[in-house]
């Protein structure tokens, strides 16, 4: 757990570092759902740093909402996917660590472009089948904003998997209530997403994904529930800007980048625990 806890923090703090070098970036999710692409790489799941595209007998992962690059390229340098010193190179020229996951750069961990919003889901529940397909145990997690929600295609590839029965796929929603133009209740409010879910055929489970503890024992019953007829979501209620005060439960945060002042400010409120970059 403590492991888990430090390692969260040094990935907040890369966070802020990689946006801040560049005044350019997304904090604001990233922070928020730190804790829990920590658990998974550290704790969930079976995946290999010296990464193949396929993913055979591995468990996969797909970032939907794209803008929260810093945090997943975070995360996979420190499993040990590249150097952790690229870390350093994010959104510079001819960097491989761009603004939006892409492919054509060829960065391992990273199987699909999302820069375009709402296209993550559909992407996990074909690498589910073809899982299903070759007989591979191994299941796949999938990772979506709340705002992402508002596109249609999530609600087709929603109906599919229910339809399909793709019950080795778990579908995390970053449920924060906020996106780049306010909060989700007035840019396009959406009502119980709950109740949605259920009705379109999901095994739904909620949890808070700022608490460690809970993130472990919700994705470890996620997990048992796998294999029974049923996609599994689970709906994460997390802050946006966790860990720093000043970003914190705000949409302006979404996309802006700190100054000197504030990153020292948020930095402070970080403990160094594994090293910086």
């Amino acid at each position: 757990m403590q492991s888990l806890q430090d390692t969260a923090s040094q990935v907040r703090r890369d966070i802020l570092r990689m946006v801040h070098a560049v005044q350019s970036g997304h904090p604001g999710g990233s922070l928020g759902c730190t804790d829990y692409l920590v658990a998974l790489y550290f704790h969930f799941m079976k995946h290999d740093p010296a990464f193949a595209m396929d993913g055979k007998n591995e468990d996969l992962f797909f970032l939907s909402n794209g803008h929260i690059s810093p945090l997943f390229y975070s995360v996979l340098a420190r499993s040990g996917y590249f150097s952790i010193a690229e870390l350093a190179t994010f959104r510079k020229l001819n960097t491989r660590l761009q603004g939006h996951p892409a492919t054509h750069e060829h960065l391992p961990g990273v199987r699909i472009a999302s820069g375009s919003l709402g296209q993550g889901l559909s992407v996990a529940i074909g690498a589910a089948l073809t899982k299903k397909l070759n007989n591979d145990p191994c299941m796949v997690y999938s990772l979506h904003g709340d705002g992402e929600l508002q596109e249609g295609q999530n609600w087709e590839a929603i109906m599919f998997a229910a339809h399909h029965k793709v019950d080795n796929l778990l579908a995390t929603v970053d449920y924060n209530g906020q996106q780049i133009d306010g909060s989700t209740a007035f840019v396009m409010n959406l009502e119980n997403l709950k109740d949605k879910w259920l009705a379109f055929g999901w095994d739904v489970l909620e949890m808070d994904g700022n608490d460690m503890n809970d993130i472990l024992k919700v994705v470890a019953e996620a997990k048992t529930r796998m294999g029974k007829q049923k996609p599994v979501c689970i709906l994460m209620k997390t802050i946006m800007g966790k860990g720093v005060d000043f970003m914190e439960g705000t949409h302006e945060w979404h996309g802006i980048a700190p100054s000197d002042a504030q990153l020292e400010n948020a930095l402070s409120q970080l403990p160094e625990t594994l090293g910086d970059y």
